[in-house]
């Protein structure tokens, strides 16, 4: 099972660095980190997005995203990187935003719950 998440997310990983750089080195390397964190780490990850599933969607967010810029860029619609960078970002941040919230309001039950 791991090795076929390993060869999609591979994959994947090959369409977003061919989409996203401009510099074939870049690429090379975005895609022997990308499998290097999969072998590593495939086991915490997925612990990881089971505890928190709304970062699942927040990724396939990310690649309708991606889809979307390269789309664009095959059309000759030029979306600028930054714009997709930034809008990447800011949902990252909020989505830790909203981890530390729920992370919060469940010791809060549980502070509640152990006191009565």
């Amino acid at each position: 099972m791991i090795a076929v998440i390993d060869i999609i997310s591979s994959l994947d990983s090959v369409i977003t660095a061919v989409g996203m750089a401009n510099h074939l080195p870049v690429m090379i390397l975005a895609i022997v980190i990308a499998v290097m964190v999969m072998m590593l780490a495939s086991k915490s990850i997925s612990c990881f997005i089971d505890k928190h599933p709304t970062l699942k969607m927040l990724a396939l967010s990310f690649l309708i995203l991606v889809g979307v810029a390269l789309l664009g860029e095959g059309l000759d619609l030029h979306i600028p990187k930054g714009y997709i960078y930034f809008a990447m970002a800011f949902s990252v941040m909020v989505e830790m935003l909203n981890l530390k919230v729920r992370e919060r309001n469940v010791q809060t039950v549980k502070a509640h719950t152990k006191n009565n």
